[in-house]
């Protein structure tokens, strides 16, 4: 068996670390992939275009991005903001832990366009979280409000990357299945979608635990903050 292919996961997996453009660094990887197994790079200019013919329907998101526009230029993120900071008991923990147990339920049963960076996150789940941390622990900087909507946008991702396996009609579960398949390994569709579960639930436990986390390093560090400020203010009144 050939090995080499993989490599350009591997290059894949760099450009990423690296911060490279996304784009670029697909189509590095794909150049770098059918050469590895021997594929002519106008064969594998081939492949990348019927990829991007007929997978075109993929880019109907971006329909949604001028409604989200429009909503928020109305005052989305400022209504959101205003009624989580009104729920008794909310906290940011809590806020993405239940949405992330709604993304990976939903995700399970098919319903992935339900959550989303550019309909959910940005415009409704990440204010809420800063809304939720403003009203328990009071003004907060811009470096916390950027940590919050990165942790927000990452359980969306966490929630929709560990449900999704789940769901047996998912096109992942069908590689999966034909991967196996053309190396005589017959499997389920089922079975690999049911043994999803248990990697799901984990990746759920551990998220919580990352996010009850990030709340309590956000209070302590916003403590020390104020204490700082406090103290700024108090050395000039204590040398007057």
């Amino acid at each position: 068996m050939n090995y080499w292919p993989l490599i350009g996961v591997a290059a894949l997996a760099l450009g990423f670390v690296l911060r490279l453009n996304p784009a670029l660094v697909v189509v590095a990887a794909g150049f770098i992939t059918g050469l590895a197994a021997k594929i002519s790079p106008l064969e594998v200019l081939d492949v990348l275009g019927k990829a991007y013919t007929e997978k075109r329907f993929l880019l109907l998101f971006l329909l949604t991005l001028p409604v989200i526009g429009l909503l928020e230029r109305h005052g989305l993120k400022e209504h959101a903001q205003r009624w989580v900071a009104r729920l008794r008991g909310a906290t940011m923990a809590r806020l993405l832990i239940a949405y992330l147990l709604m993304r990976q339920l939903a995700s399970a049963v098919g319903l992935t366009s339900l959550g989303g960076h550019p309909q959910t996150v940005r415009p409704l789940l990440a204010p809420m979280a800063e809304g939720a941390a403003q009203s328990n622990h009071g003004d907060l900087d811009e470096d916390t409000r950027q940590r919050i909507r990165a942790m927000a946008a990452g359980t969306d991702n966490v929630g929709l990357f560990f449900g999704e396996d789940i769901f047996i009609a998912f096109g992942a579960v069908l590689l999966i299945q034909s991967f196996f398949a053309e190396h005589g390994f017959k499997l389920d569709p089922l079975h690999i979608a049911l043994w999803g579960i248990p990697t799901a639930i984990c990746a759920f436990l551990i998220h919580c635990v990352r996010v009850l986390r990030f709340e309590r390093a956000m209070i302590r560090r916003l403590a020390q903050q104020r204490a700082a400020e406090l103290a700024a203010v108090a050395d000039p009144a204590r040398d007057a």
